[in-house]
């Protein structure tokens, strides 16, 4: 069981559905164990719900309603939750999972991941993704992804392996500077040793991945999670069968991949590429 924490309902929406979460349940004489068989999760998981460790879902909380016989309310609070956060609706779900992940596997076919991104090359996918956005509403999207960072600062966080294609070294997302200052950060968190990056050539042709941004997920008390995503959506995927074979797919490219010191040296070419521009 999760032992309550000191909790102010006021400190933000996540904090509100959880106090309330931990009112309706106690009104019901549940423990959160009682509650999670009724719903279908574990205890330990309505718990830190409770503590706002983790970000409500729509469906668990519409199962919340029905068992709890709350009409409807907290679903509203979900709903509301949702509504506040700073990442795009489909991947706010994904963010909170990184927090709780024991390791992080990650595929990019075209881009460098977000985790990783630098502000000039954040802001312009951020404005080539919609050319009518307010410059504040860019500021904003930017400070939410940068602010991802500190996933890579704490000792304790997710240990991360990263496969990039050669093509997500390529792509002049921003000038030459900006791609120079990118890829030479890609190279310096490498050369931290915080993430092991691999790099898949344009040489090795057809591969497993093809056209895919994939994160894998695997935690301590829960099976390993996949998330995929493209253009202005993503899925994140349950079924064993679908995750396994995302698991089968990166395992086998990363096998045909450069080493991680091959692949650091040619993240550095690329960037010394850009710099001559």
């Amino acid at each position: 069981m999760v032992q309550p924490k000191d909790l102010n309902p006021f400190d933000s929406p996540q904090a509100f559905y959880g106090s309330e979460l931990r009112r309706l349940r106690k009104a019901a004489l549940l423990s959160q164990e009682g509650l999670g068989e009724l719903v279908f999760c574990s205890g330990a998981y309505v718990g830190q719900l409770e503590v706002a460790d983790r970000r409500p879902q729509l469906d668990l909380s519409q199962r919340f309603d029905t068992v709890l016989k709350s009409d409807g309310h907290l679903e509203r609070l979900c709903k509301m939750v949702l509504k506040a956060t700073k990442h795009a609706e489909y991947f706010a779900g994904v963010v909170d999972l990184m927090t709780h992940a024991l390791t992080i596997r990650q595929f990019s076919s075209a881009l460098i991941p977000g985790l990783f991104q630098t502000e000039a090359y954040a802001r312009a996918l951020f404005e080539a993704g919609d050319p009518s956005r307010s410059e504040d509403k860019v500021a904003e999207m930017v400070s939410a992804r940068l602010g991802r960072r500190w996933l890579l600062d704490d000792p304790a966080t997710p240990k991360f392996w990263v496969i990039l294609h050669e093509n997500a070294l390529r792509m002049p997302v921003c000038d030459g500077e900006g791609m120079h200052e990118q890829l030479m950060h890609v190279a310096q968190v490498a050369r931290s040793r915080r993430v092991t990056f691999q790099v898949l050539p344009v040489s090795v042709g057809a591969h497993p991945l093809m056209g895919s941004e994939v994160t894998l997920m695997t935690f301590r008390d829960a099976p390993t999670a996949a998330y995929v995503e493209v253009a202005r959506s993503g899925h994140l995927l349950d079924s064993p069968d679908m995750v396994s074979g995302y698991v089968e797919a990166y395992d086998f490219s990363r096998a045909i991949a450069l080493s991680p010191k091959a692949s650091l040296h040619m993240i550095e070419s690329v960037a010394k590429e850009f710099s001559a521009q």
